[in-house]
């Protein structure tokens, strides 16, 4: 063990990375909980996604460790599997099984960007006030998601005969009246996870939704009458497993030409998305505590193949993405909650090996985990948003040539409820500030494509 994860090399013990994977999967769990939630709303079987969820995780977080040898576990990513669901299956009417062949070709896009040097091109490409500005969009996104998932906001709408019959019309936002038990049970919870968020309780989340979830029975919002038993979960897989090659998946996704723009336009979002938010936590984590050193960040952008920790990392997140799909779940990522475990001490990947071990013990709860309510894991999500905006910072606000492309990507992100959206407008905003200060040599011909590429979209939305 010492010699295939080089322990003492990386100061650490077998012991510390023991603790260090137990604090990861105890901080990132929560996502067992949640994902099988929001993808089942799509109309895939809840079973069928937790499995997933979990297969996908041992996979991608094991590569991580037997790969990388990097301390960072995988898991469906949080904001990309609200996209999935309320982007592109609800808002943009691709069907689940269509949407789970788009996050396979980004894998394999992530793959090839990996062990090429495109990767150099897009990193350079996309300036970095946007980067941030797009992980803290996402997280205003999924901290929306979750205020509307028990409907704390709701909407009047303007025009109430358009909305009867089920069309697009304008409506006034506002709070919801507190006078039903899911809105008492989500600021339970809420509060729990700000409390032990701000205490720093290891576990805090999986904690707060199994308290949330036990204060919900005596309300009668947590019942195990609608949960799914373990042999219903595992007689629900061979629905998504492989799905996306049916008909209804590949064979329905290109077969409509004029739809063509919009999946290459959607793909490209998965992609970036992803391909951001993996890049953010490797270097946002990795260069404080010396997991990736300067010089892997140089590799990464000017080698080629795996010349680096980096690379072998990025290549174990793609690789999960794909399989991820395969099995039945939305993009596969990299978890900023590893930085959890690092913190914990852990620094190689025997911490993930740990992780991964976890990951698959809890298969054996899908009987209570189903019946967890979603006002249980709402306050979660709000959290988990408030921590993925903290990216935010990192944008200087008091350049306005700055700080409009990166209030526009983040913010639209969730005023528009689509991550594609929001990053098409920090794009084409970017584009217009650079035009207007004379610098338009400056903005890279990718952005320049890229931008085009949303507004040729929106234009083809707009005529069909």
């Amino acid at each position: 063990m010492e010699k295939f994860f080089h322990l003492k090399e990386n100061g650490t013990s077998v012991s510390t990375e023991v603790m260090a994977g137990l604090t990861t999967f105890f901080a990132m769990s929560y996502i067992i909980v949640v994902n099988p939630q929001i993808l089942s709303q799509t109309g895939m079987p809840w079973g069928g996604v937790f499995l997933a969820t979990i297969i996908a995780a041992i996979i991608g977080t094991l590569v991580m460790g037997l790969f990388a040898n990097v301390p960072y576990a995988q898991a469906p990513g949080m904001g990309l599997n609200a996209f999935f669901t309320y982007t592109v299956c609800f808002g943009l009417g691709f069907t689940w099984q269509e949407t789970l062949a788009m996050v396979f070709l980004c894998g394999l896009i992530n793959i090839l960007i990996t062990v090429t040097k495109v990767r150099k091109m897009i990193i350079k490409a996309i300036p970095e006030p946007l980067q941030q500005a797009i992980g803290g969009g996402i997280g205003l996104f999924v901290a929306y998601v979750g205020l509307l998932n028990v409907n704390f906001i709701t909407f009047t709408p303007k025009d109430t005969k358009a909305a009867g019959q089920g069309l697009a019309t304008g409506a006034t936002p506002g709070m919801a009246t507190l006078n039903n038990p899911t809105l008492w049970l989500f600021l339970i919870g809420l509060l729990l996870a700000i409390v032990f968020t701000i205490l720093k309780v290891k576990g805090g989340l999986l904690l707060t939704i199994i308290i949330t979830a036990v204060i919900g029975i005596p309300m009668g919002l947590t019942t195990m009458s609608n949960s799914v038993s373990l042999g219903e979960t595992f007689s629900q897989l061979p629905q998504t497993f492989g799905a996306l090659f049916t008909g209804e998946g590949f064979g329905s996704l290109f077969s409509d030409p004029a739809k063509l723009p919009l999946v290459l336009v959607t793909i490209f979002a998965f992609s970036m998305s992803d391909t951001f938010d993996t890049l953010g936590t490797f270097i946002g984590t990795g260069r404080r505590t010396g997991i990736f050193s300067k010089a892997d960040e140089e590799s990464l952008e000017n080698g080629h193949g795996f010349s680096s920790k980096m690379d072998k990392a990025l290549f174990a997140d793609s690789i999960a993405t794909s399989i991820g799909a395969i099995c039945g779940t939305s993009n596969t990522t990299t978890y900023v909650e590893s930085s959890a475990g690092i913190a914990a001490g852990g620094r190689t990947g025997l911490t993930s090996v740990i992780v991964a071990a976890c990951f698959a013990i809890s298969v054996f709860f899908a009987p209570v985990i189903s019946a967890v309510p979603g006002a249980a894991t709402a306050g979660v999500l709000v959290i988990v948003g408030c921590l993925m905006a903290a990216s935010l910072k990192e944008v200087k606000w008091d350049d306005i040539s700055e700080a409009i492309p990166a209030f526009f990507a983040s913010v639209f992100m969730a005023f528009s409820y689509s991550i594609s959206y929001g990053i098409a407008a920090g794009f084409i905003t970017y584009c217009i500030v650079k035009v207007c200060k004379k610098k338009a040599n400056e903005v890279h011909p990718i952005v320049w494509i890229v931008s085009a590429l949303f507004i040729l979209d929106f234009a083809c939305m707009a005529i069909l």
